[in-house]
């Protein structure tokens, strides 16, 4: 199978979210299968830990304990990326998203039928922090004392992330 490229997009911090300053988000197109089961059993044998099958919330907010990964397995949506100066990302099934800890994230618009699943390294556990800039720079203590994975959830320990989030 030929390595799949994602994009990668650098957010600096926005509106109290302070996004990752060294680790791109990765954006993944057609590189799953619009399979729940089929994709948890992908990024599982990658290193990744599917945690939860559901949607993307409506408010701006990010995780600083943990890095993670959106992998969409049915429908599509927008998501606004890198807090409220980030970009609006259209994601449909098969396309992942894998966000480092700190990046903000949010819903505009989904289909009815849009479901994700959410994944992240082991050992991570996430919290959900909503854009504060007065809470701004111990969030970004937490953000920097996260791990950089040991593989990409997606195309696993020779994937894009071990050379692009090589900070």
């Amino acid at each position: 199978m030929p390595m799949i490229e994602p994009e990668a997009r650098l957010f600096p911090p926005s509106g109290g979210v302070p996004n990752h300053p060294a680790f791109p988000v990765l954006i993944y197109r057609a590189a799953l299968p619009a399979d729940a089961a089929a994709i948890e059993e992908q990024v599982g044998a990658n290193g990744w830990e599917c945690r939860w099958r559901n949607g993307v919330f409506d408010f701006h907010h990010f995780h600083s304990t943990a890095h993670e990964a959106l992998m969409v397995a049915r429908g599509q949506a927008t998501v606004q990326i890198g807090g409220p100066d980030g970009v609006s990302v259209e994601i449909k099934a098969g396309d992942a998203l894998v966000l480092p800890a700190g990046t903000g994230h949010k819903r505009l618009a989904a289909s009815a039928d849009f479901l994700i699943i959410g994944a992240y390294p082991p050992g991570q556990d996430y919290d959900i922090e909503r854009p504060d800039a007065a809470g701004l720079a111990a969030a970004q203590a937490r953000i920097a004392a996260v791990p950089r994975p040991a593989s990409d959830p997606v195309t696993g320990p020779a994937g894009a992330l071990t050379r692009l989030w090589n900070g």
